[in-house]
């Protein structure tokens, strides 16, 4: 009897151990679900960037596009795999990086400067693309119209309203013994031709003459500003991305020769250039960078009007205005965004 109750015992010592590890593991099993779920939850996400070339305005709307992505909680190393890629002006690589982006399956792409987002548009329809520092997207073919982009395709646009007109105003204002505007500006980027004809209307306008010289290349910049000397009493550079990266060889003719150099954006004031009612691209790139957030988030760029900068300032360089031989007045430096003292 006695053996028995003691079989009895280890049984049920047995059945209890049993059901101890099944607890276990149940629960081991829906640690490892949740587990799960928070792996799903923090699933990082890919975002292709392709520049077209460098220069400081172009590098600070990719920047402020990136800082816009980390207030929202996506950091490169965390969440973030970011693959950014510079063309260089060569249009072949331009190409070929926008192809190697699509077929890496980016969740979304930017494209920063014109020919950059024709290139990633050309290569799909269905990744939503975002563009940022364009001239005129409309024109460019990469949206319907800025309200309603359509397609799978939105972004911002550097170009304000007034931007080149007050620009142009300002070297009669400014240098008013000026007659004639020397030009240079690669007639191959579609923004810089965009802007050169809307530069050349607001020039006639106001009774000066316009001197063009076109390059190719960035080396070319120097001899064509070089060319300009003589022929033109001021210079305007718009915004072309050859040009604008090799700024500096205009700098150093219109420094030479005492010739006043208007731009078509303040970072290029900042550079030594005198003077430019223009936007910040820091800023432009963060509102870019919120329209990624809003895409990740589920919203499509079809619904994301085109967005551009609300608000100009006349930024001068005075060290600048020195060398390029232009008196300063308190009527001139009244509103102005004073750099490079």
């Amino acid at each position: 009897m006695k053996k028995i109750w003691m079989t009895l015992l280890c049984c049920m010592l047995l059945v209890l151990a049993a059901c101890g590890n099944s607890s276990e593991s149940s629960s081991s099993s829906s640690s490892t679900d949740n587990g799960g779920d928070n792996k799903e939850a923090e699933k990082t996400v890919k975002v292709g960037i392709i520049q077209l070339v460098e220069h400081p305005s172009l590098d600070a709307a990719r920047e402020g596009f990136v800082a816009a992505l980390k207030d929202a909680g996506y950091e490169e190393g965390k969440n973030l795999k970011l693959d950014y890629q510079n063309a260089q002006g060569d249009m072949n690589n331009n190409m070929s990086i926008a192809q190697n982006l699509v077929a890496d399956q980016n969740d979304v792409i930017l494209a920063i400067a014109t020919a950059s987002a024709q290139a990633v548009v050309q290569s799909t329809k269905e990744i939503p693309i975002l563009f940022t520092a364009i001239t005129d997207p409309v024109g460019a073919n990469l949206v319907e119209s800025f309200e309603s982009p359509g397609g799978n395709v939105t972004g911002t646009s550097d170009t304000h309203p007034d931007a080149i007109k007050n620009t142009i105003n300002s070297i009669k204002e400014f240098i008013p013994d000026a007659k004639k505007v020397g030009i240079i500006y690669n007639s191959g980027e579609p923004n810089s031709v965009v802007n050169v004809e809307n530069a050349k209307k607001v020039i006639a306008e106001i009774g000066l003459e316009a001197v063009e010289t076109s390059v190719s290349t960035s080396s070319e910049v120097k001899q064509a500003a070089e060319s300009l000397v003589g022929r033109a009493d001021v210079f305007y550079i718009p915004k072309d991305n050859t040009v604008v990266s090799a700024l500096e060889s205009v700098i150093t003719v219109a420094n030479d020769k005492k010739i006043p150099m208007f731009v078509g954006e303040g970072d290029s004031v900042k550079r030594g250039a005198f003077a430019s009612y223009g936007l910040d691209y820091h800023d432009l790139g963060y509102s870019t960078g919120k329209m990624a957030v809003d895409i990740l988030n589920g919203k499509k760029p079809s619904d994301i009007p085109v967005g551009f900068p609300e608000n100009l300032e006349l930024v001068i360089h005075k060290k600048a205005a020195e060398l390029q031989g232009i008196t300063l007045t308190e009527e001139i430096l009244k509103d102005a965004k004073i750099v490079g003292e």
